[in-house]
């Protein structure tokens, strides 16, 4: 009796020790990997994140900023990193798009990415060229139809959601307008400054200093309400009823990623959500935070899958690799 008494004590202290030597996550540097170039939205907002949570744990967040294909190279190398809780996704409205855009990949957002938190929304903004002869969503409107298709309009790439944003808006008004995709909105707001492109879709981070400078004009934003950084923008929804997209900034990791990690980063996003500082940082960058728990990304993920997935399909819209 004595000697099983032994052993059931040596194994139960064995199992504690285990336990005990197992360090606290995180104990080293995590990578968060973006599809985004460095300085655009995704890629300043992941650093504000990154340095606020190097303030809780220690750890540096290292932003490793991976373009291409839309984003969808990101997230390929993504699902193939360990689910152990030291990669994370920036998993943006961009990603989503162009998952229901490009028909030759093996990235599943549904089943390869575990949620952590919805971080915010932000509107796109159509800008135009200061000489294009459009002061209003209404006047570009009329001067598209009577130069269609010679008015072009730039877009962070084809299957970018700048571009789909094109796409909605040439189905609602009746107008083909002609799409140029380039490789990030950096070189499409650059060209719409000379004249490449009349007009430009671009996240309000992207675009908000040449709206500031007067290099480009702003006509209106992209979601059903005006921005707060832009309070003199109408929502084009206010001249053509229906119209509506915003970006959206979340963080997820590989599935399979422990729940008690997922549930801690959520946690820590949802709390840096309600303090003032956090919040001012995300709002100069034009961002309405939001700081969702896991369940709520999770219903928010299937809404915008369900809601791009029938735009795309219904605009025709479709890219092979």
């Amino acid at each position: 009796m004595h000697s099983k008494i032994l052993v059931a004590t040596t194994a139960l202290l064995t199992t504690i020790t285990a336990h005990a030597a197992q360090p606290a996550w995180p104990d080293k540097p995590i990578r968060l990997v973006l599809g985004s170039a460095a300085g655009s939205g995704p890629d300043l907002i992941s650093r504000v994140m990154a340095d606020r949570l190097y303030g809780v744990w220690g750890q540096r967040i290292v932003v490793d900023p991976r373009p291409g294909v839309a984003g969808i190279l990101s997230a390929d190398i993504v699902t193939r990193s360990a689910a152990d809780g030291y990669t994370w996704m920036m998993l943006t409205s961009q990603l989503l798009v162009a998952t229901n855009v490009y028909t030759n990949h093996k990235v599943n957002l549904a089943r390869d990415f575990a949620s952590i938190s919805l971080i915010g929304t932000v509107p796109f903004v159509l800008v135009v060229n200061p000489q294009v002869q459009a002061k209003s969503i209404t006047e570009l409107i009329d001067l598209a139809k009577k130069s269609n298709p010679n008015l072009r309009y730039g877009s962070a790439g084809t299957g970018a959601s700048e571009h789909l944003c094109g796409v909605l808006f040439n189905r609602l008004t009746s107008t083909s307008m002609l799409h140029v995709p380039y490789k990030g909105i950096g070189q499409a707001v650059a060209d719409t400054v000379a004249r490449e492109v009349h007009l430009t879709y671009g996240v309000l981070p992207a675009v908000l200093p040449m709206v500031q400078a007067g290099r480009v004009r702003a006509l209106g934003v992209t979601t059903p309400k005006r921005a707060a950084l832009l309070p003199d923008v109408p929502a084009i929804a206010e001249s053509v009823p229906g119209y509506g997209m915003f970006g959206w900034y979340s963080l997820v990791a590989p599935a399979g990623t422990p729940q008690d990690v997922l549930t801690k980063v959520s946690a820590e996003v949802v709390k840096a959500a309600k303090e003032p500082a956090f919040g001012e940082q995300l709002k100069g960058l034009g961002i309405e935070i939001v700081g969702s728990t896991r369940a709520e990304l999770d219903a928010f993920r299937a809404d915008q899958t369900r809601r791009i997935s029938e735009l795309v399909k219904s605009a025709g819209v479709s890219v092979q690799q």
